[in-house]
């Protein structure tokens, strides 16, 4: 069997970084990376609950956090935000209460920062979340996966890789369907790959969706 491993992992410190950026002791080391976990989850669940269109599609391409000892900096990267809060000054504010009451920290100031991005549909997340939600329509799996690939070819990327792992179709037993369109060097540590996993919920148990996006080779 070969070795399977994470592609922003494996490239960590060549073509890609980290999302969290802090110092901690080691002792408090879990605790800090809860508190994360805490922050993003806090921000997915607001935005799920007060966007403008119930469409089931939250658009948020990654959340990165940098702390420091006074002041908690959130950058959130949307790719469609005129679905959601941008914009709405209150709308911050009342997310930045939200996170605030969550966490409990008196000593720190949080800080929340929205960011465009200018190709959505060329961030694994977001591309992920619209396979799942044309899952959850009932669409057929093939057809899911191809339109996701046309929408991926309009922001110039140079390859994608698309897999959904499950009950597809309803089906009895579980199988792995994928598809390819361009090159995916997943063994090249210079290339620069995007990649996510998504786990959705449909009537017949849960599917796992997978995307790797080549970016671009240093």
């Amino acid at each position: 069997m070969g070795q399977k491993m994470n592609p922003l992992g494996f490239r960590l410190g060549t073509t890609q970084s980290h999302h969290s950026f802090w110092f901690t002791q080691p002792k408090n080391y879990s605790a800090g990376l809860q508190e994360d976990e805490k922050i993003r989850n806090c921000i997915k669940n607001y935005v799920q609950k007060n966007r403008k269109i119930s469409s089931g599609f939250e658009g948020i391409a990654r959340i990165t956090i940098q702390k420091k000892i006074d002041l908690i900096q959130v950058i959130i990267y949307i790719g469609f935000p005129n679905l959601l809060i941008e914009g709405q000054t209150r709308g911050i504010e009342e997310l930045q209460m939200n996170v605030q009451k969550e966490f409990h920290s008196v000593n720190r100031r949080l800080n929340i920062a929205i960011t465009r991005v200018e190709k959505p549909y060329g961030q694994p997340n977001i591309l992920a979340e619209y396979i799942a939600l044309q899952l959850k329509n009932r669409v057929s799996f093939r057809k899911a996966m191809k339109k996701a690939i046309e929408l991926t070819e309009q922001t110039d990327t140079k390859g994608i890789q698309v897999q959904i792992a499950g009950r597809i179709d309803g089906k009895e037993i579980a199988r792995v369907e994928w598809i390819r369109e361009g090159r995916v060097p997943l063994q090249t540590i210079r290339a620069k790959i995007d990649h996510s996993s998504y786990t959705i919920r449909t009537i017949y148990g849960v599917l796992g969706i997978k995307i790797w996006i080549f970016v671009d080779e240093k």
